[in-house]
C-alpha cells in the first residue's frame, strides 16, 4: 500500500526537497504541503496523512503545538507524526515524544534516514535520530520524578515476563526489531507479539514510551548494576 504523507514547514526550499525524496519512492506519496502550523492541522485531519512531517519553528501554530493537537493525549483518532528541526536540542525532543509524536529526525540525517523513519512510522513503530535518542533517555532517567517515573512505580518490571523485559531494555538501547531478534535469537514475528504484551501491560502507544518507561522507571540502570 502507498504511504501517504504531509509536509510541514515554513521554508519553501525544505518542502521541496522533502517532496522530492518522498515521491521517488514506490511506495510514498506526498498528499499536500503547510507552510503553518494552523494550515497543517487543517489540512492533516481533512486529509488524513499515514504521516505527517512537521517541523518545529512554524508561524501560527509551532511543531509542538501541532504534535498535540493530532496525536496527543486525549485525541481519539490519532494521527502519525515526525517531528523534523534543525535543532537538537533535548527540550525540543522531549516535548515532541511527550505531545504524542512517533519520530524525531534532525533535518541533516539525510535522505535515506528521512525514507526510513516515515516507513517505520507509517507501520506503527517509531524512529528518532540516532544522535540523540540513548543521550536523551538517560538523561530523562536522571532528571528527577516525572510522569514516566510515576507510572513506573505503579507498574513495576515485574508486570513484565523476563522476555518482555529482555525487548524492553533493546528497545530503549535504539534496537530495530531486527536487530532485537539478532540478539535474543528468536524470530521478527516473536519481537512483534513481545512488544504488542509489553504494550498493552504497560498501557503505552509506542516503542518511544517503552523506553521512556525502561529509563525513568530505573529498569536500565538495573540491568547495568
Amino acid at each position: 500500500m502507498t504511504i501517504k504523507v504531509l509536509i510541514a514547514d515554513d521554508q519553501d526550499m525544505v518542502r521541496t526537497g522533502f517532496r522530492l525524496i518522498l515521491d521517488s519512492q514506490p511506495d510514498i506519496e506526498v498528499l499536500g504541503e503547510a507552510a503553518d502550523g494552523a494550515t497543517c492541522v487543517e489540512l492533516a485531519r481533512r486529509l488524513r496523512p499515514d504521516v505527517c512531517l512537521v517541523d518545529i519553528s512554524m508561524p501560527r501554530l509551532n511543531g509542538l503545538q501541532v504534535t498535540r493537537l493530532l496525536a496527543g493525549p486525549g485525541v481519539s483518532d490519532p494521527l502519525r507524526v515526525v517531528v523534523v528541526t534543525t535543532f537538537d536540542l533535548d527540550e525540543y525532543v522531549y516535548g515532541a515524544l511527550r505531545g504524542g509524536a512517533q519520530g524525531f529526525l534532525l533535518k541533516d540525517s539525510g535522505s535515506t534516514l528521512l525514507i526510513e523513519a516515515v516507513r517505520a512510522v507509517a507501520a506503527g513503530d517509531a524512529m528518532v535520530s540516532p544522535a540523540v535518542t540513548v543521550r536523551l533517555l538517560k538523561r530523562l532517567s536522571a532528571a528527577g520524578p516525572g510522569a514516566a517515573q510515576a507510572a513506573a512505580t505503579t507498574l513495576s518490571p515485574t508486570v513484565l515476563t523476563d522476555r518482555e523485559l529482555d525487548v524492553a531494555r533493546l528497545v530503549a538501547r535504539g534496537r530495530t526489531n531486527q536487530e532485537i531478534g539478532e540478539a535474543l535469537a528468536i524470530s521478527l514475528s516473536t519481537v512483534k507479539s513481545h512488544l504488542a504484551s509489553v504494550q498493552t501491560k504497560l498501557k503505552v502507544r509506542n516503542r518511544v514510551e517503552i523506553a521512556a518507561w525502561a529509563w525513568e522507571g530505573g529498569t536500565m540502570q538495573r540491568s547495568e548494576g
